[in-house]
């Protein structure tokens, strides 16, 4: 997942998120091993799709969908 930040001396760039640790995270808000397993296996999964999309996207039509 990602978002966009704006920095005034760098413009817009991506910023990458990631789960935090469960050390940083208070104990009402920490997921056991599993669920963050399964969390993390499909981010995993979504990056993948999104790279085969972005793969099989042709550059004319990349350029139209960000002028959107």
């Amino acid at each position: 997942m990602t978002t966009k930040r704006q920095h005034p001396e760098q413009g817009t760039q991506p910023e990458q998120l990631t789960l935090l640790a469960p050390a940083e995270v208070p104990l009402q808000f920490r997921l056991d091993r599993r669920t963050r397993e399964r969390g993390l296996a499909h981010i995993a999964e979504i990056r993948r799709q999104l790279a085969a999309r972005a793969a099989h996207t042709p550059a004319w039509q990349e350029r139209v969908d960000r002028a959107a």
